[in-house]
């Protein structure tokens, strides 16, 4: 079963902590290439239902992910050298449900793709159980 990447997004949009100004957003090529990465770690027996329970996720974890917008998101201090790109971003909901879930195999996606840097700065702000970052 695939997951469809419009929907899932969609439900990560509708996520009041993730509504940032869509103008601080990243490139919508950036975007779609994190949002493949994140969602190529979401294991097959994870699929059917995903979008419900990402949102459980983001209502069981709201206040931390307002407080990760709050000090990393655009307009924060650590923004204003840029830094904590994918904080705010509606793709970020997706990671960190994702370090929360599968972080080897997120890592190993991400590192096969993408620059570690995000990850890792999302990584230290959200804080997992698993930390991966060298």
């Amino acid at each position: 079963m695939a997951l469809d990447a419009t929907e899932v997004l969609a439900a990560a949009q509708r996520c009041t902590w993730a509504l940032a100004d869509p103008g601080d957003f990243l490139s919508s090529e950036a975007s779609e290439e994190i949002l493949t990465v994140a969602l190529s770690a979401v294991r097959e027996d994870e699929r059917a239902g995903y979008v419900q329970r990402l949102e459980a996720f983001a209502d069981r974890h709201r206040g931390r992910l307002q407080e990760l917008l709050r000090a990393y998101g655009p307009g924060s201090k650590p923004a204003s050298h840029g830094r904590y790109m994918l904080a705010g971003q509606p793709e970020s909901l997706i990671v960190c449900e994702r370090m929360e879930t599968a972080p080897f195999l997120l890592r190993a996606r991400w590192d096969a793709s993408l620059e570690e840097l995000l990850l890792d700065d999302l990584e230290f702000a959200w804080g997992p159980a698993t930390r991966l970052s060298r």
